[in-house]
């Protein structure tokens, strides 16, 4: 079950943002992202060159200018299920390095991080300003997937760190 719950999480989000992303241009910035991606064009300063890039590779599946809009806010709907997914690896590790012992968790306390982790990652997937930026062409939601990798990884080399200390110790 350890493997499936993020995968939950992750599909949850997806899903759910599927069906409420915008159909097409919403307001403020969105038009210009859409327009100056699928132009690989340069936006407004300071520009989102990532963003753009992966914009342009969105659109390239567009059949009808008129999907082009659509596909743009299903990037940022991918962006933000991923950012729900790292999340639930971040909190997952974060709870284990809090709480370590010496031995492996038991199975009720490897379902209580879980639920822990599922709760939080799906709390935060809910909030009004996430979900806003989730379902629209901005690129705040790969900005919020980016921080999610980040910070995931730097926990993982934090553990991988202590692991490795802890075997040169003795040393």
């Amino acid at each position: 079950m350890e493997e499936y719950e993020p995968i939950f999480a992750f599909l949850i989000a997806f899903i759910t943002y599927g069906l409420t992303v915008e159909p097409t241009v919403s307001f403020w910035d969105a038009g210009e992202y859409i327009l100056t991606s699928a132009k690989l064009q340069v936006g407004h300063p300071p520009g989102a060159p990532l963003f753009q890039m992966l914009g342009a590779f969105f659109s390239v599946f567009s059949t009808d200018p008129s999907q082009i809009g659509w596909l743009m806010n299903m990037m940022s709907a991918v962006s933000s299920a991923f950012t729900i997914l790292f999340m639930f690896w971040s909190i997952v590790l974060l709870i284990k390095q809090v709480t370590k012992s010496e031995t492996e968790p038991s199975k009720n306390q490897n379902s209580a991080i879980l639920g822990a982790a599922f709760v939080g990652s799906l709390s935060f997937a809910f909030t009004d300003s996430f979900w806003f930026n989730a379902v629209e062409t901005e690129v705040y939601a790969l900005s919020s997937f980016m921080t999610a990798l980040v910070v995931y990884l730097i926990l993982t080399c934090l553990k991988t760190a202590c692991m490795i200390s802890k075997i040169l110790k003795p040393l």
